[in-house]
């Protein structure tokens, strides 16, 4: 246990790190996967839905982003039946041992509760992997979507501010929440 421990702290997070959900796997992103972003992002639907994704979004923006991950960024392609159909990962805060996380799916894939399947991976690995000890997230506040995801998730709401939306080319409002990190007794429940 303490070999896997110090070997798990000594890589930088997210190198080879591959998490697998009932329905979905979650692999490191790679310049292969520039194509599928830039088609799948490319949906004004689903790029008016972030705060960082541009619009147009095209080849370039996608390997643009990706050779620019930062070595903290924890990003993971979401795969089902081998096909990438969106992207989760978090980034760690720099004030205290929590981290924001982010998701989006391509728009043929809404609907059917893979975002809640790829977000509650992601959470569960930044409590029982990362020891965070709080998850923090936020939505636009026009994507009832993105709510009823993270309603799902047990996050509480935490208030309402303004930030950039790069698609949108303007400030836009968001609802930002928290979720802390669980008791040990709930794990063997199976809670969270």
């Amino acid at each position: 246990m303490l070999a896997s421990a110090r070997f798990w702290k000594s890589k930088p997070a997210g190198v080879s790190v591959v998490i697998a959900t009932q329905r979905l796997r979650l692999r490191p992103v790679g310049a292969d996967d520039a194509g599928r972003i830039a088609e799948l992002a490319g949906d004004w639907d689903v790029a008016s839905m972030t705060a960082r994704m541009p619009y147009p979004y095209t080849l370039h923006d996608a390997h643009q982003w990706i050779d620019g991950l930062d070595e903290r960024e924890f990003v993971r392609a979401v795969e089902c039946q081998g096909e990438l159909i969106g992207v989760v990962g978090f980034v760690p805060s720099d004030v205290m041992r929590s981290a924001e996380i982010g998701y989006w799916l391509g728009k043929p894939y809404w609907g059917a509760g893979y975002a809640t399947e790829a977000a509650a991976a992601m959470v569960a690995y930044c409590f029982r992997r990362r020891g965070f000890r709080a998850v923090t997230c936020a939505h636009l506040t026009d994507n009832p979507a993105s709510a009823r995801v993270i309603a799902k998730l047990g996050f509480v709401a935490t208030g309402v501010e303004r930030t950039w939306c790069e698609a949108r080319r303007r400030d836009v409002e968001v609802v930002r929440y928290e979720l802390s990190r669980p008791q040990p007794s709930w794990w063997r429940l199976g809670a969270a």
